[in-house]
């Protein structure tokens, strides 16, 4: 019986997989310590303003916090987050850490980056995996503070990054995820996590401006609707017979209600 040389190969690959198998010592590379999930959790809170004439309520950003309850940095303001566990992904970690501290299960939730600096956790080497999440106000509401938690709290953005003694490196990665939704509000259509599926633009400009401030534009309108490069992306809201339907809720007079399609925008620096 001949033996070909093919096989001779295929066993020769063979022996010597089982030979770096059996010599293989993990102990030989050290591994980190823990890698955790940490999550953003960015709302847009809802406030009606107090006028006799009808109005758009006062939006702000804001995120949640938890107050660590032991070491390190107990009593500081931290993320919310976890350790991954080996039997799931990091973005399951992630996805599991976000529904046991909000009871979303689902959502926006979206990879952030790693972080990974010498001394970043007194407890050892410890890289985390960083994603930001928006989530409706109401399913913060009824928020509980976990084990390892005092309390849990709502901060406006700029107090969140100015005024608290955040613990860890969590302010560089709160202001890298405030930075990356900015970013996404021109450029996506992640306004519509912010919104009722049916609203008007003055609506959607004002979710626009409460997360990007310096965003100014006064043919908003105009350009949202006939923009050949923004075309698709919105729809009026009809009814069963095709009537437009509007809402006079935050004004003297009614306007047109729109809903997102699920067009992705494709727009360009140059247009």
């Amino acid at each position: 019986m001949k033996i070909s040389n093919r096989m001779l190969c295929g066993d020769d690959k063979m022996n010597e997989e089982d030979k770096g198998q059996e010599s293989y010592n993990a102990k030989k590379y050290r591994t980190p310590d823990g890698v955790p999930a940490d999550i953003v959790m960015f709302t847009l809170t809802k406030r009606e303003r107090k006028t006799v004439t009808k109005t758009l309520p006062i939006r702000e950003l804001k995120v949640m916090l938890i107050r660590r309850k032991s070491w390190p940095y107990a009593g500081m303001w931290a993320l919310p987050g976890g350790f991954c566990q080996e039997s799931e992904s990091i973005y399951g970690a992630a996805k599991r850490e976000l529904k046991e501290e909000t009871g979303v299960d689902g959502g926006h939730l979206e990879y952030l980056g790693v972080y990974s600096t010498p001394g970043r956790d007194p407890r050892g080497w410890i890289i985390s995996n960083a994603f930001f999440a928006l989530v409706e106000e109401s399913a913060l509401e009824q928020r509980q503070a976990a084990d390892d938690a005092e309390e849990v709290g709502m901060f406006g953005i700029h107090e969140a990054l100015d005024q608290l003694e955040l613990a860890f490196d969590h302010r560089e990665i709160i202001r890298d995820a405030y930075v990356r939704i900015q970013q996404k509000m021109l450029q996506t259509t992640i306004a519509k996590q912010f919104l009722p599926k049916h609203f008007t633009l003055s609506e959607l400009y004002q979710v626009i401006q409460t997360v990007v401030p310096e965003f100014k534009e006064p043919n908003f309108i105009r350009k949202i609707t006939s923009t050949r490069s923004r075309q698709g992306i919105l729809e009026e809201v009809r009814d069963e017979m095709g009537k437009k339907l509007s809402s006079n809720q935050y004004s003297q007079r009614s306007a047109q209600l729109y809903m997102f399609t699920d067009e992705i925008p494709l727009l360009s620096i140059y247009t």
